[in-house]
């Protein structure tokens, strides 16, 4: 036994990000926790196309929960 911690594989230069590290990576950005290495791996492998429409499919996705809740308490609150 090692007490060193396991490292993931590093991508190959040709593999892309798959698309659950990119919803991961969208997420993490969006509340500002991205780490540097996932970030840089990203930047390396990833497709720009790919992490800009996340982010908007992301921010639509944000929009419409909070117009929803709004509209929830709006609608809730001028009941008698």
């Amino acid at each position: 036994m090692s007490n060193r911690p396991e490292q993931e594989p590093e991508p190959a230069e040709d593999q892309k990000v798959g698309l659950a590290s990119i919803i991961r990576s969208t997420l993490a950005a969006a509340i500002g926790v991205q780490s540097r290495r996932n970030r840089e791996r990203d930047f390396e492998h990833g497709r720009p196309a790919a992490f800009i429409a996340a982010g908007v499919i992301f921010t639509a996705i944000f929009v419409l929960v909070l117009v929803g809740v709004v509209y929830l308490v709006i609608g809730l609150g001028s009941r008698p």
